[in-house]
């Protein structure tokens, strides 16, 4: 997803990459997009009046773009001198460490929480043992199973987000097979047609949700609307790398956050029982809304010190951030008596920023102490 710095991430890429400029303001709107993820679960377990972002959800859908222009930019025209081996290897080395982490963090706090279900019902050891090699290994949970530990049908019942980890792994499965041997035309076609059927999803809503919040499970349509929320936004992240040609455009980093920020800001559409304006706006943002903060991003450029350290900040934090923070929020829903809130945002408030800027802390410290030494190590010896 998105959460990838493919191109100057020091020694992690390999020395024909660094000759390509690095689209840092991508990196930094990848981490705003982090950060209104952690906003959106902090108040995900309260009713939905009280989210700052109604759709904060879609963050996961930019991810998936900025992961296809990122991809498409830095292997596209590079596959004469890398083989498919290459290619998956890298992507394990840049992805996986932090999906073991955000796992083990995750079943650390499964037992501080108490070891239980939503529901009282105690786990084994083993069931956890399970569900965390599971984990490690990007097994998903199906319903019922022993290691489905929290027994809400998460396909990863330690690490939730890891959902979205499992389609970025198969849209670069399907890249290395497929997409990067489409001609610009067949991609294109590829493109709508993801489109059209995203499109039939969305407005017939099949698992009746009332939004594009689809793929964090296997049960009620998930698995189908996680591959086309993959897809289609993934495939037109690749489609703008092969056609992108930059326009002039300064202060693009402030102007594409608000963007970001003002879309999903808005408060859920749905009139009584009726969700469909609900849905097609959620559609919209990423149809249209998102390549256009894509395209501006990659023209623009940071021309202060000031935005250049800010995105490379958000940049650098921005996976660890969104793989490691989930488990805290187990423990925040936990506390609060979800999923009947006996708290409110009110009583709570405190808690509410120790979980925003504490997993930013702690995200920076799996950074700093796992992730990039981690990722060096496997660089230095599978090179």
């Amino acid at each position: 997803m998105l959460h990838k710095r493919e191109i100057g991430t020091a020694k992690s890429a390999s020395a024909y990459m660094d000759t390509k400029p690095h689209y840092e303001l991508l990196d930094g709107l990848r981490g705003v997009a982090a950060l209104i993820v952690i906003v959106y679960h902090i108040h995900e377990c309260f009713p939905v009046e009280y989210y700052p972002m109604g759709h904060g959800h879609l963050a996961v859908d930019f991810f998936f773009m900025l992961s296809g222009f990122v991809i498409g930019y830095a292997y596209d025209d590079r596959w004469k001198k890398m083989s498919i081996g290459g290619f998956f290897k890298r992507r394990i080395i840049r992805l996986h460490p932090m999906v073991i982490m955000g796992t083990i963090i995750g079943a650390v706090t499964f037992y501080i929480q108490g070891g239980t279900q939503w529901d009282g019902t105690q786990i084994t050891l083993s069931a956890v043992m399970i569900a965390m090699l599971c984990g490690m290994l990007m097994i998903p949970a199906f319903p019922g199973a022993s290691y489905e530990v929290r027994g809400n049908s998460e396909m990863f019942p330690l690490n939730g987000p890891q959902w979205s980890l499992f389609f970025e792994y198969m849209a670069n499965i399907i890249y290395a097979l497929l997409l990067r041997r489409l001609s610009t035309r067949a991609l294109t076609a590829f493109t709508v047609a993801s489109g059209a059927a995203l499109t039939a999803f969305v407005v017939t809503d099949p698992p009746a949700y009332g939004n594009m919040g689809v793929g964090w499970s296997v049960i009620d349509y998930n698995f189908i609307g996680g591959v086309l929320r993959m897809m289609f936004p993934f495939s037109v992240g690749l489609l703008m790398s092969r056609n992108f040609k930059p326009v002039n455009i300064k202060g693009a980093f402030w102007i594409c956050t608000a963007l970001i920020a003002a879309a999903l800001m808005v408060p859920n559409l749905s009139i009584d029982d009726n969700t469909l304006y609900n849905r097609l706006y959620e559609l919209a943002v990423v149809a249209c809304v998102y390549p256009i903060v894509v395209y501006l991003a990659a023209s623009g450029r940071a021309t202060d010190k000031g935005t250049s350290s800010v995105c490379r900040f958000l940049g650098d934090i921005s996976f660890p951030l969104y793989i490691v923070h989930y488990p805290t929020m187990y423990l925040f829903y936990h506390y609060i008596g979800f999923p009947e809130t006996f708290r409110t945002p009110s009583e709570t408030w405190p808690i509410m920023l120790l979980l925003f800027f504490g997993n930013i802390a702690l995200a920076y410290i799996c950074l700093k102490l796992y992730d990039e030494p981690v990722r060096k190590w496997l660089t230095d010896k599978f090179k």
